[in-house]
C-alpha cells in the first residue's frame, strides 16, 4: 500500500490516513510517499519513495536498531520546530496562550546519567539500550548521546556483569557521572554475599568507580560522587534524580532566575537535592521542600558547607499528600515548582489560593504542565512566557520553564 505521511505523532511515528483509519509509520516524516504493508494498524517493511527533504543520515551507526534514539532521521531544525509543537499544542489543548521562546537544545555527547540494560552471554556479556518496543539489547559501543564519561564506563560495567550478572536475568545498570567518577547502581543482579562483596569491590576499584550501590546497598564508595549546584557540592544519595544534561540544567536555571526576578524569599517545591535551591540561595532565602529524606538531607549538607548563601530551610513532605496550604506562603515572594511527571493538581490549586506573586514552573510533562497552568490562568495569574528544553536529544521527550505572574 502506497501513503503519504501526513504528521508526526507525539511518539515520533509517522502518521498517515488509510482507507480504514489512521496509520503508523515508525521512522517516516510528514510529506513522504512511502509504501509497505499494513498489519494491525501499523506499516510493515516500509520503503521511501520520496523522502522528506527533512530527512538525513542519522550520524549514529546505531540509530536503525536502537531504541535509545528515535529522531536521528530528521535534521535538528525539524525536530527542534516538533517539540515546540508538542507544547503548543499541549498549551492549545487547556486553552492557554503564551509567548514560546527558541527551543535550549543540549549538544550530541552530552547525556551524564543513563539506564544500560545487561546481561550475560556465552561469549560474554552485551550491554546496551532495548531495541524500540522490544526486550532485545543492542550494544552501542558508537553511542553519539551520552558523554564521554559514561562511554569510558562500559569496561567497569561489562565487569560488573561478569561478577554479579547470570544469562537468565537482566540487569539495569544506572551509571551517572560525578566529580569523583562514575557512580553506578545495579539492579536485578545476583544476590549479596561475602564473596560478591569483595569481587564488586575489587571492580570499582581497579575501574575507579566513584560509588557502586548494589540492589540498593553501597558496596564499595572510593570517592564521593559530588554534584555542583551553584556554590555547593552536594553528595547526592544513590538513584537521586540529576537533570539529564549539564546544559539542560542550565537553561531551565536561567529560565528559573529569570523568572523570580529579585525575590528574596522563595519556597522551591519538589526540591530534590538543590537544583534550584542552592543557586537562588545566592539570592534569597530558600525554603526547600521535597518529599524524599534523603535527598533534602543531602541539600542540607550541601547548603551547610557551601558557606556564603542565604538561609536554606529544608522540610521533608509529601506534596501529594499534604501540598502547602496557602497560609504556609505568608511573605513568599515567589514560588519554584518542578513536580514528576504528574504534575502537582492538588499542589497547584493550594498556590492559587495563596496568590504569590511570582511562580516558576518547570515540568518534564507538558501535558500535565498545561493542565496544572490553566489552574493559575484562571485564578487570575498570567502566563508571561515558556521556555521549551530538549536535554533528551533524538527523543520524544520535550521539557519546560515558565513564568507566571498576577
Amino acid at each position: 500500500m502506497k501513503l503519504t505521511i501526513a504528521r508526526l505523532g507525539h511518539h515520533g511515528d509517522g502518521i498517515a490516513e488509510g482507507p480504514e483509519g489512521l496509520i503508523l509509520a515508525p521512522g517516516m516524516l510528514p510529506g513522504e510517499e512511502v509504501e509497505g504493508e499494513v498489519q494491525g494498524g501499523r506499516l510493515i517493511g516500509a520503503r521511501i519513495i520520496t523522502p522528506s527533504p527533512d530527512r538525513v543520515k542519522p550520524p549514529c551507526p546505531h540509530a536503525r536498531s536502537c531504541g535509545g534514539c528515535l529522531m536521528q532521521h530528521a535534521r535538528d531544525g525539524f525536530v527542534a520546530e516538533w517539540k515546540q509543537g508538542i507544547v503548543r499544542g499541549a498549551l492549545q489543548g487547556q486553552g492557554l496562550e503564551a509567548a514560546l521562546r527558541p527551543i535550549r537544545t543540549s549538544p550530541p555527547r552530552s547525556r551524564r546519567r543513563a539506564v544500560l540494560a545487561g546481561r550475560r552471554t556465552k561469549g560474554g556479556a552485551l550491554i546496551g539500550f532495548h531495541a524500540r518496543a522490544s526486550e532485545t539489547i543492542i550494544a552501542v559501543p558508537e553511542c553519539r548521546l551520552l558523554h564521554p564519561d559514561l562511554m569510558a564506563a562500559l569496561p567497569a560495567l561489562v565487569a560488573l556483569l561478569h561478577e554479579g550478572g547470570s544469562r537468565t536475568a537482566e540487569l539495569a545498570l544506572a551509571v551517572t557521572r560525578s566529580l569523583a567518577g562514575p557512580d553506578v547502581a545495579v539492579t536485578g543482579g545476583k544476590p549479596l554475599d561475602a564473596g560478591l562483596r569483595l569481587s564488586l569491590a575489587q571492580v570499582a576499584e581497579a575501574h575507579g568507580l566513584a560509588r557502586l550501590t548494589w540492589e540498593g546497598e553501597v558496596v564499595a564508595l572510593r570517592g564521593v560522587p559530588m554534584q555542583r549546584m551553584g556554590r555547593a557540592l552536594i553528595a547526592p544519595p544513590p538513584g537521586a534524580f540529576l537533570q539529564a544534561t549539564a546544559e539542560g540544567e542550565a537553561a531551565l536555571l536561567a529560565a528559573v532566575r529569570e523568572a523570580v526576578g529579585k525575590a528574596a524569599r522563595i519556597a522551591d517545591l519538589f526540591a530534590g537535592f538543590g537544583t534550584f535551591a542552592l543557586p537562588l540561595a545566592e539570592q534569597a532565602d530558600i525554603r526547600a521542600v521535597e518529599g524524599d529524606g534523603a535527598m533534602m538531607a543531602a541539600l542540607d549538607r550541601g547548603w551547610r558547607q557551601a558557606g556564603g548563601l542565604h538561609r536554606v530551610t529544608c522540610e521533608t513532605r509529601d506534596l501529594y499528600r499534604r501540598p502547602l496550604e496557602p497560609d504556609e506562603f505568608k511573605g513568599v515572594e515567589a514560588v519554584v515548582i518542578d513536580p514528576p511527571r504528574a504534575g502537582a493538581e492538588a499542589q497547584t490549586r493550594a498556590l492559587a489560593l495563596a496568590r504569590v506573586p511570582v511562580i516558576a514552573m518547570v515540568s518534564c510533562n507538558p501535558v500535565s504542565f498545561a493542565r496544572d497552568a490553566r489552574l493559575l490562568v484562571q485564578a487570575g495569574y498570567r502566563l508571561d512566557w515558556v521556555q521549551a528544553v530538549d536535554q533528551f536529544r533524538w527523543s520524544a521527550h520535550v521539557e519546560l520553564a515558565a513564568r507566571l505572574s498576577l
